[in-house]
């Protein structure tokens, strides 16, 4: 073809994608999940698109689908055989594809990214209820079935734009955190369908006692502020015996009459300045307290009502049972359905270590157990064994998925840390290099556009992870190409 005709022709294309596909637009999104909570920030699309997908993967004889929510970003697609990008949705809301370094890597490739919003999250619900026996078919198995079917799907709509048939892009797939775990069992179970994973965070061991999470925040925090953080828990547990109403009132937190919420929630509020990239937010004003020889508790509510509801956005009442208990459909109910996931599938139970905890020993293995009896029912456990058995745990024998972990992130040691030939592991190594830090930068929280490195303590670090994810998708979907199909 000359080279007057393939311009022509690349611009005929280019138009064809301009009128079929929504336009670029911005939203920013409230957090809202704990395990996916990568803040707000800004969209390169939150034009909804709307896919019919099928309810139960696993019977023959059930025929029903449910409106399943997607997105799409086609400014970077190399037409027509670029490189699809599917972004795994998580336990969330979806609003739209995310202006993170994915998108730096979509522009690098020159491929089309489209993100599928987990069934029954957000606008994605098959059902008007969200009682138990409505949720059985929320499943990480489900899931990705519904990936898989998504993805063809997709392709196809694809090909009849460009007027051709049985034309396969490379595919590779992405995910953060749970998600994360979703992109690596996507790629174990249906190799045939993508030509590699990035598994960032991703939590791909399902454990009842996860100790670890605990440990990793003294670790991270320092011997300082981890003797500051241990006798602000030791000091709210006496006070709590004392005078239970009016401190959880200091903490805004009046509403969570049963103890071991309200020591959950103070928990994770310690855990997510770690997990996020933020230490010094809650180690400053402790340490600077204990020092002066000022009220623990008080400096820890300020922080807790100032950080973790004030500007991460925290709702209290989703550490309520009796909230979690709530079947009515509003605007968000992604407290509820995550929980039903842990307490079916994953557990990843963030208890007490037997001695040197931070969190108050009331946060129990018994304290999980009896709020999935609480708040679904009877008959309602996780099955971790079965889980890591399906998929290997940490000792999963898949191929060409590379695993990212931040230093400081207490979910890494539910993650896949040692590496293989064809498994690479890399651990970012920084200060305040957290949950998902290769795709979002540092810190992950608040949003940083195209997940902007020159904020973590050691940009380098992340710089050369991320040189290393390049190079392992440079190479695998070079090998897609050369065998003309989307795996090897």
């Amino acid at each position: 073809m000359k080279q007057e005709e393939w311009m022509i022709t690349t611009a005929l294309l280019s138009l064809l994608f301009v009128s079929s596909f929504p336009p670029l637009s911005y939203g920013v999104v409230p957090p809202r999940t704990l395990l996916n909570k990568l803040s707000e920030g800004k969209y390169l699309n939150t034009q909804e698109l709307w896919f019919d997908q099928t309810l139960d993967h696993f019977s023959p004889y059930d025929h029903r689908q449910f409106r399943q929510r997607y997105y799409e970003f086609l400014d970077y697609f190399r037409i027509p055989d670029g490189p699809i990008f599917l972004v795994i949705g998580g336990e969330g809301i979806l609003n739209g594809v995310a202006n993170d370094y994915l998108a730096v890597l979509a522009k690098k490739f020159g491929a089309a990214m489209v993100t599928l919003e987990h069934r029954y999250y957000g606008k994605s619900t098959p059902f008007n209820s969200l009682e138990t026996e409505n949720l059985k078919y929320l499943s990480s198995k489900q899931a990705l079935s519904d990936l898989a079917v998504f993805r063809q799907y997709y392709q196809d709509s694809i090909n009849a734009k460009l007027n051709r048939a049985k034309i396969e892009n490379p595919w590779f797939i992405f995910g953060g955190s749970y998600s994360g775990a979703l992109s690596a069992w996507f790629r174990l179970k249906f190799p045939h369908l993508t030509c590699g994973s990035l598994a960032s965070s991703a939590v791909v061991l399902a454990v009842y006692n996860y100790t670890e999470f605990d440990q990793q925040i003294g670790e991270s925090a320092g011997p300082e502020c981890k003797e500051a953080l241990q006798e602000t828990t030791q000091l709210i547990e006496h006070k709590l015996a004392t005078s239970g109403k009016e401190l959880k009132a200091s903490f805004d937190a009046a509403d969570l009459e049963i103890d071991g919420d309200f020591f959950y929630f103070l928990a994770d509020a310690t855990a997510i300045a770690f997990q996020y990239g933020n230490p010094d937010k809650v180690c400053k004003p402790l340490v600077e307290a204990k020092k002066a020889g000022e009220d623990l508790v008080d400096a820890y509510a300020k922080y807790v009502k100032e950080y973790y509801i004030g500007t991460f956005g925290t709702d209290v009442q989703t550490y309520d049972q009796k909230y979690l208990k709530r079947t009515a459909m509003n605007e968000d109910n992604s407290a509820r359905l995550w929980w039903f996931q842990v307490c079916t599938e994953v557990a990843y139970f963030q208890v007490a270590p037997s001695n040197d905890s931070i969190r108050s020993s009331k946060v129990d293995i018994k304290y999980h157990f009896d709020l999935c009896k609480n708040v679904f029912g009877e008959g309602i456990f996780p099955d971790v064994d079965a889980t890591n058995l399906y998929y290997g745990g940490t000792k999963i024998a898949g191929s060409k998925i590379i695993f990212t972990n931040g230093s400081q992130d207490p979910w890494r040691h539910a993650s896949k840390q040692t590496s293989s030939p064809d498994m690479p592991s890399y651990i970012v190594k920084c200060y305040n290099c957290g949950h998902c830090s290769d795709y979002r930068g540092c810190p992950q929280f608040p949003f940083s556009i195209e997940g902007n490195e020159k904020n973590c303590t050691s940009p380098d670090a992340v710089h050369k992870v991320r040189q290393k994810i390049s190079e392992h998708m440079d190479l695998w979907l070079s090998e897609c190409v050369d065998t003309g199909r989307s795996f090897i």
